[in-house]
């Protein structure tokens, strides 16, 4: 491998439905949403790519949750691959624990379309 890589984020987030944040809440552990268990693995995305997602696959939902997610507590088990547009995704292999979560909340979107990330504490 030649050449200088950036540093990947330490940080991803995964949108779900009102439903999904009271299963993990619930179970301690989110095992995925179904395009996740179709592909088999977890879909996050870094801060760059939230917009985006939220635009392309939550277009026009209500009542959807947005988790910030540390991805040093799930170690191997996340693999950053191409995906749309040739960009690296962060996918989990593996299901997804409450632990891992730094925050989570309603997800709210600017009139531009921007996220407002919720705040750890």
């Amino acid at each position: 491998m030649s050449g200088q890589v950036s540093a990947l984020p330490s940080v991803a987030y995964k949108v779900l439905t009102h439903q999904q944040m009271i299963e993990l809440e619930r179970d301690g552990v989110f095992e995925g949403a179904p395009i996740d268990l179709a592909d088999g693995y977890i879909h996050l995305s870094s801060e760059d790519q939230l917009a985006e997602t939220v635009a392309k696959h939550f277009a026009g939902q209500e009542g959807l949750h947005l988790v910030v997610v540390d991805l040093t507590v799930l170690g191997d088990a996340v693999k950053w691959e191409p995906s749309r547009g040739g960009q690296l995704f962060p996918h989990v292999y593996a299901p997804l624990p409450l632990s891992a979560a730094l925050a989570y909340g309603p997800l709210e979107r600017a009139a531009d379309g921007s996220v407002a990330l919720p705040i750890a504490g």
